[in-house]
């Protein structure tokens, strides 16, 4: 089962304790799936249609609890597919207030939320990446979703697309949070443990990258200094060298891997890192103005 799927079984198996909560969740599953309509004698008429099983047993569980309204629900296989609509149709004044009911208290909104994500939403893969949204039929539906889940501190968007209005979340923090609002406290720990495991591998991603970026730069210096020490003594041998000069060449030929504080550690008269670098600095610029005595092409060239 997908990640979305596992979110929505959870909240399916929620049910709040108060009935005005289950008014409002319902409200959230009609208006999103669902139509009213007039029927015989001016009585309100609900027609609500889903493919998922799940959302058409609680839409029908909520009716009869929250109503004790006779419902019925109609299956029918899709044409070319393996799966099955479902079509509940309900009829009754009380049915008004699904219709017209006005979402005001915190726990409310968290009904209507969850209500809105198992009839119209759907998650992506925390593994692979983060994405929250719920479709809805039109832009005044959307910015109302939108409106609502901003009252909990995320910062959802809506974008069209081709006849519908998106409203979604990108941010993984932000989508625990919107878990949270929901009461979906079990796929909230599981994306909290993938986010979390992610975070750890790309924090020891980046300290790899980084130590190799150091190792190669330090890697190219020595290569660079084995240069420019194999250039002198070819041309001038270490003898004109001065004493400091002649030990720090020495020493990098015969430890070109170490680095310059194990470097210093290493020479006859010991020095410190940055006194090794400044040597090695001068021994750089005096192979430099050899090469162009000797008429050479400067090694930056």
């Amino acid at each position: 089962m997908s990640f979305s799927g596992k979110v929505k079984e959870e909240l399916l198996e929620h049910y709040a304790r108060a009935r005005h909560c289950d008014i409002a969740e319902l409200s959230a599953i009609v208006h999103m799936c669902g139509a009213f309509g007039v029927g015989y004698k001016g009585v309100c008429c609900l027609k609500v249609h889903t493919e998922n099983l799940g959302v058409a047993r609680k839409c029908f569980t909520l009716l009869e609890k929250t109503f004790n309204i006779k419902n019925d629900i109609v299956v029918r296989r899709n044409a070319g597919k393996d799966n099955y609509s479902y079509y509940i149709y309900a009829k009754g004044e009380e049915l008004m207030a699904i219709r017209d009911t006005i979402v005001q208290a915190v726990c409310c909104k968290r009904a209507y939320i969850r209500g809105a994500f198992i009839a119209s939403g759907s998650m992506s893969d925390p593994s692979k990446s983060y994405h929250f949204e719920i479709v809805c039929n039109d832009m005044r539906q959307a910015e109302h979703l939108r409106d609502m889940m901003n009252s909990f501190d995320v910062d959802a968007k809506i974008v069209q697309r081709k006849r519908t209005y998106v409203v979604y979340l990108k941010e993984g923090s932000q989508i625990v949070d919107i878990l949270n609002v929901m009461e979906a406290h079990v796929a909230l720990m599981e994306l909290e443990n993938v986010r979390i495991m992610k975070e750890m591998r790309n924090s020891v991603n980046r300290k790899v990258n980084c130590e190799t970026a150091n190792i190669n730069k330090t890697v190219s210096a020595a290569v660079r200094q084995m240069e420019d020490i194999t250039y002198i003594r070819d041309q001038i041998g270490f003898e004109k060298l001065p004493e400091g000069l002649r030990d720090v060449a020495l020493t990098r030929l015969a430890y070109p891997e170490a680095a310059l504080k194990e470097l210093g550690q290493l020479m006859a008269n010991p020095l410190g890192k940055s006194g090794v670098n400044h040597r090695l600095r001068k021994l750089s610029e005096i192979a430099q103005q050899l090469r162009e005595q000797q008429g050479g092409a400067s090694r930056y060239d």
